[in-house]
């Protein structure tokens, strides 16, 4: 079996982030950690709902498979 390599995420550290999830979820908030299985741990995260309804969450973590796409808003 494979050795699975970590992704290249340490660019993105302390930079805000657009999270899009499945469900018609979606996280920003600032990237504060992550793990080989791209766990990310998101600061200051602000959640919206499909229906459109935004509420503030804080600190998350947001598990790597629900993950479908990872937008930077800040510059790299």
């Amino acid at each position: 079996m494979s050795k699975a390599h970590p992704p290249e995420l340490k660019k993105f550290m302390d930079k805000k982030l657009d999270l899009k999830l499945n469900g018609g979820r979606s996280i920003t908030g600032i990237l504060r950690g992550f793990d080989p299985f791209m766990n990310l741990v998101i600061d200051d995260g602000i959640g919206k709902k499909k229906d459109g309804t935004i509420e503030q969450v804080g600190m998350v973590v947001v598990r790597g498979n629900s993950i479908l796409m990872m937008e930077s808003v800040d510059r790299v």
